[in-house]
């Protein structure tokens, strides 16, 4: 209190007041955790992994594979222990390039590049791991594809590598992998082959590009006389159609003019038929006339009638008497002497 009573008047600063400290002793133990956090805070890092979308992750420890797999995303693992490695398991190209083969004739062949269409089931990434590493499609595409297109030269000429069966040799390829894959290592699916046309020397590629020289021209003069031929096929079909065409209208004229010439005499039996059953009407009607006139005069002819008409007759006859008469015939009804002079 002195010291802040003299201080107050002359001025001067006042010392401040030291507080007390408790230190905690340092042990061994303590050292050693701060260690180990230190250690797991600036590791925890490198233990965070990313497996991309469409890969599955693997995992050693130790050097030996862990059975457990990991899914596209943000992993955890233990750093500096555990390694692990992105499989791919949706459909990838595997390119296999300058693949030499000798044909059965000898003739050393070069295959420029092979694609494999492979695909590599998720489920099961770790037996074809564990048996093959992830170097997998090494031996089972890569090498594989080199043995097989040695065992198809092998067995068949360049004419049949080069020309004949090289639009097969990718379904053979694919049937290869596949039926080793599926023996060996069942998870790999081979979808497609695709290669490029071989390398041969070039003095036999030269007799094929001449050979196929000949071959387009003899094509091209195959296809012209064909055209040729078609051509006068078609001018002698369009001949016959206008034969045929000419022939049909001189038929349908024909049977016009038959139709028409037809129709007149048709028309002229039609009138002779009207004429003559009128001629017949007419005919009947005068039969029918003097018939029933004959009947009316043989019913009128009775004898008194006929006596009737002679005496008519005689009304103005003259009478002659003398030696010598002419004989006069008055008919049945008289009885002879009248009319006849007397000897």
């Amino acid at each position: 209190s002195t010291q802040s009573t003299w201080g107050f008047f002359t001025g001067a600063p006042q010392p401040k007041a030291v507080p007390e400290k408790n230190f905690m002793p340092v042990t061994a133990s303590t050292v050693v955790g701060g260690i180990i956090a230190l250690v797991v805070i600036c590791a925890f890092p490198a233990g965070i992994h990313t497996i991309p979308e469409g890969h599955v992750g693997v995992y050693w420890r130790g050097g030996a594979l862990l059975q457990a797999t990991s899914t596209p995303g943000w992993n955890m693992m233990l750093p500096y222990v555990t390694s692990y490695s992105a499989v791919q398991v949706t459909l990838q190209t595997d390119k296999v390039t300058n693949i030499p083969c000798g044909t059965s004739g000898g003739v050393m062949v070069y295959f420029d590049r092979i694609e494999v269409v492979n695909q590599l089931r998720a489920s099961d990434v770790y037996e074809t791991i564990k048996n093959y590493t992830v170097d997998y499609d090494r031996t089972w595409i890569f090498d594989k594809i080199h043995h097989e297109i040695n065992q198809f030269c092998s067995s068949h000429t360049l004419q049949e590598v080069y020309i004949d069966k090289f639009d097969s040799i990718d379904e053979r390829m694919v049937k290869a992998l596949q039926s080793d894959c599926d023996k060996w290592a069942p998870g790999i699916r081979i979808v497609a082959v695709r290669l490029t046309k071989p390398r041969i020397p070039d003095t036999i590629r030269k007799n094929y590009e001449n050979m196929e020289i000949e071959k387009t021209t003899l094509m091209i003069a195959t296809n012209h006389q064909l055209v040729v031929e078609k051509e006068a096929e078609t001018s002698r079909k369009k001949a016959i159609i206008d034969a045929q065409r000419i022939a049909a209208v001189g038929q349908i004229s024909l049977e016009q003019d038959i139709m028409e010439k037809e129709s007149v005499q048709k028309g002229a039996r039609i009138g002779d038929e009207i004429h003559l059953h009128r001629q017949k009407i007419v005919a009947d009607a005068k039969y029918y006339k003097a018939r029933k006139e004959t009947e009316a005069d043989l019913l009128r002819l009775t004898p008194e009638f006929r006596e009737l008409t002679s005496l008519m007759a005689l009304n103005n006859t003259r009478v002659f008497f003398g030696s010598k008469m002419p004989n006069i015939a008055l008919g049945n009804s008289f009885d002879g002497s009248f009319g006849h002079s007397s000897p």
